[in-house]
This record gives C-alpha cells, sequence and structure tokens, in this order.
C-alpha cells in the first residue's frame, strides 16, 4: 500500500520538524516546504494527498495560497488543511480550506482531521 502524502507548508522550524516526525510515525509520507515556497507549484509537483498549511506564514499569507489553489483550474480540488493559533476556523473554511486546526493541538486531532480530509476527496 502506498503511503498517504502529507505536503507540510509551515514557517516555524521547531513545527516542521515535530510534525514530519509525528506524520512519518503515523505512516504518512511527508514533504516540508521551505518557508518561502511556492505552494502551488509544489502542489503541481508532489501531488500529495493532502496539504497542511499554516495561515500565517512568515513572507506569505495562507489564505492568499488558498485562494490561488482554489482558483488554479489543475489543482483546485486538492485537500487543504489550514492552522493557525488565532481563531480563524471561519475564515479558512469559507475561503476554501477543507479543514481547520486551532494551534496549540494534539497529535490525535492532527491525524484525524488529516484522514478524514484524504477520506472525503
Amino acid at each position: 500500500m502506498t503511503k498517504l502524502k502529507v505536503l507540510l507548508a509551515e514557517d516555524d522550524s521547531t513545527m516542521v520538524s515535530l510534525l514530519t516526525t509525528l506524520l512519518k510515525m503515523e505512516g504518512f509520507q511527508v514533504v516540508a516546504l521551505r518557508a518561502d515556497a511556492d505552494v502551488p507549484a509544489a502542489i503541481r509537483a508532489e501531488k500529495p494527498d493532502v496539504l497542511l498549511m499554516d495561515v500565517h506564514l512568515s513572507h506569505q499569507s495562507g489564505l492568499e495560497i488558498l485562494s490561488v489553489i482554489r482558483n488554479s483550474e489543475d489543482i483546485a480540488q486538492s485537500r487543504v488543511v489550514m492552522s493557525s493559533g488565532a481563531n480563524v476556523r471561519e475564515e479558512c473554511i469559507n475561503s476554501g480550506a477543507n479543514g481547520f486546526l486551532m494551534k496549540p493541538y494534539m497529535p490525535d486531532e492532527l491525524i484525524t482531521i488529516l484522514k478524514q480530509t484524504i477520506k472525503a476527496a
């Protein structure tokens, strides 16, 4: 069975390290992007099962990136879970996110929402 692939767009290197370790332990394949990465291009190249993206990236807005994804015909159907320390769940869902996680979250919450989001595809 092929591993489910998670594309990780997070600018906090500690979070990237923790999430990568956790997701790999749970059997996911993880591709972590640089903080200034072109996320839509990475989706096209990696074809992930789900994108886990921070709302507030250091050089970019996760919501703006989400808008680009949803308006790009070839990747509009990508599954996207947004995360933030601020309660912007409604804004993320209204912008087209498939799910939202409020930081800090428990590992089991993350795994559950990723699996639900992928399954719903």
